[in-house]
């Protein structure tokens, strides 16, 4: 694999968890690892010993996040990766065993963490690629997290583990780049009635509303608008597109001109 040039990775957000793999055997998949932490915004790794020697196998697999693997701690215990953590996220596929604590899918997690542990330092937890999270390190965790798959292949990558969960973080702590991250103010109930009011009156001007069906489409209509929640800024858009659309007919001839309407 050739490596293109050396980036340097973003720094993590104080509230970002870091990353910490217990045992894990290969180079290249610790270098996969700090890659997708570097893809979602996580700059902490932690490799608990035994740990392979990160070469160039790992920072071929790393691509962009060669700082990132420079970076990495080593411990002796799982105990000194975790000292300054306040919260533990185990990972492990959990099939048919019970556990005491709370056992979440990946896309629960921020809810969780926000509800249960607002503002704690977090720890994920991986396991060696071989055999996963041992008892003892399961038995540290403060909750888990499950991750479903096929039944025919349920075992995950190590590298695919962490991206998933570090997607689902990345995209609650709305992270630059992250689809929704900023906040959506959804229209207020006065402007959706004022936009349906709007699309109500245009359609009966250009004859849509000729019969008694019209009642029926109208309610559709509202329903629609209603299970849509658009935000403000779509329910502006809207309303735009329908004035600019009674304008041209206006002009055309094919609607009486309207007054202007008090705001």
């Amino acid at each position: 694999m050739v490596d293109g040039p050396e980036t340097v990775t973003p720094t993590a957000p104080a509230s970002a968890p870091a990353v910490v793999l217990a045992r894990p055997r290969e180079e290249g998949n610790v270098g996969a690892v700090a890659r997708a932490m570097a893809n979602m915004g996580l700059a902490d790794l932690r490799l608990v010993e035994p740990a392979p020697r990160l070469g160039d196998t790992a920072r071929a697999f790393a691509m962009h996040a060669h700082d990132l693997l420079d970076g990495a701690t080593r411990h002796a215990d799982l105990a000194s990766a975790l000292a300054d953590r306040e919260v533990v996220v185990g990972t492990a596929s959990l099939r048919e065993r019970a556990w005491p604590q709370p056992v979440l899918a990946p896309r629960e997690l921020p809810g969780w963490l926000a509800r249960e542990a607002p503002g704690a330092r977090v720890a994920l937890l991986f396991g060696s690629e071989v055999s996963g999270l041992d008892s003892d390190e399961l038995a540290r965790s403060t909750v888990l997290v499950s991750i479903p798959a096929a039944p025919a292949q349920p075992t995950l990558n190590l590298a695919q583990a962490v991206l998933i969960l570090a997607y689902e973080l990345y995209l609650a702590r709305g992270a630059p780049g992250a689809l929704g991250s900023e906040p959506v103010v959804r229209a207020h109930v006065r402007q959706l009635e004022r936009l349906f009011a709007d699309l109500e009156a245009l359609l009966a001007e250009v004859g849509f509303a000729r019969d008694t069906t019209f009642r029926r489409v109208a309610l559709d209509l509202r329903q629609l608008l209603g299970r849509a929640q658009p935000s403000e800024r779509e329910a502006v858009i809207l309303s735009g597109i329908l004035r600019r659309t009674r304008h041209a007919l206006a002009r055309a001839g094919l609607v009486a001109p309207r007054r202007a309407r008090p705001r």
